[in-house]
């Protein structure tokens, strides 16, 4: 499915029992390239994400998607964006939680999240993440130093969000085992390479992953690791039915991963497909993937 500009057309509200407070976008972003420069987004291809994108640009299509709550989630390892992010939550009302990040292996983590839960809007911080996947030791989440952060954000009351990839996976799963009283959230599903349509090896260490019960994921960004224009809801079904089945609906969340999702599909459409993609659940269990479990973990409510 080709990437289109972004359009309302074909956004239709999610009604489900359960999410009479509307449905939750689990994993968003957001970015002020005037501000400062995402360096990620480089070469012809990120061409349709190379601008700035605001919640004003989100908003209409949260609506008509029917979400009302969002998690606005960190993109660079900037302890003065995670900063921004919360005075922005406490803006407005489509906010109700964000990730931020901070410098795990630093002696000073646990003062640097103190200072963000005391900044403007810091009572909005619920997530700490770091770009895992970039790592190049693929054991880096096994790390001491790593492991005195994540216990930092345990003793803070956080969750902490894994941004891995498949190779990483075994690590995490060693992490999540060590520290079973931090709340983990596992983010586009460790991003399996859909794209070569490779179920392993992904698949069975996302099951010893869900089989840890501090750990939710999010049902995110699978359209932008399927191929960006062919992708139909066909191609990403084996994935999802992994991760519903290793989880359990009361687990998994909604995220769009907007903007980036606008490499392969606009909001509407990725709704449309995760709403496809969960068509064979009960109505309570579509109501706890797309509001529920977000409601519960982030403690929206």
């Amino acid at each position: 499915m080709a990437s289109e500009p972004e359009s309302l057309t074909g956004s239709r509200p999610l009604s489900l029992p359960g999410l009479e407070a509307g449905a939750v976008d689990a994993h968003h972003h957001v970015w002020d390239l005037a501000v400062r420069p995402e360096p990620w987004i480089t070469g012809a291809e990120m061409a349709p994400i190379n601008r700035t994108f605001g919640l004003v640009d989100l908003a209409p299509h949260a609506k008509a998607a029917g979400v009302t709550s969002t998690v606005l989630v960190q993109t660079l390892p900037d302890l003065a964006e995670t900063r921004d992010f919360l005075a922005l939550a406490a803006e407005g009302d489509l906010v109700g939680a964000v990730t931020g990040w901070v410098d795990l292996t630093s002696p000073s983590v646990a003062d640097d999240l103190a200072a963000l839960r005391e900044a403007p809007g810091g009572g909005f911080l619920r997530a700490i993440r770091h770009g895992v996947q970039s790592e190049e030791d693929p054991a880096w989440l096994c790390r001491p130093d790593v492991r005195r952060g994540l216990a930092a954000v345990a003793d803070a009351g956080l969750r902490y969000e894994l941004l891995t990839i498949p190779v990483q996976l075994p690590a995490a799963v060693d992490t999540v085992a060590a520290l079973p009283d931090l709340p983990f959230v596992l983010d586009h599903c460790s991003k399996p390479v859909i794209a070569r349509d490779e179920l392993d090896p992904w698949a069975a260490p996302i099951r010893e992953l869900a089989a840890r019960p501090n750990v939710t994921c999010k049902l995110s960004g699978l359209v932008t690791e399927a191929d960006w224009a062919t992708w139909d809801v066909a191609t990403l079904r084996p994935y999802v039915e992994v991760v519903l089945s290793a989880f359990g609906p009361e687990r998994v969340m909604f995220g769009s991963d907007w903007p980036v999702c606008l490499l392969a599909s606009s909001y509407a459409e990725w709704v449309e497909a995760a709403a496809e993609l969960t068509a064979g659940l009960g109505a309570d269990e579509r109501a706890d993937v797309f509001g529920r479990t977000a409601r519960r973990v982030y403690a929206l409510d």
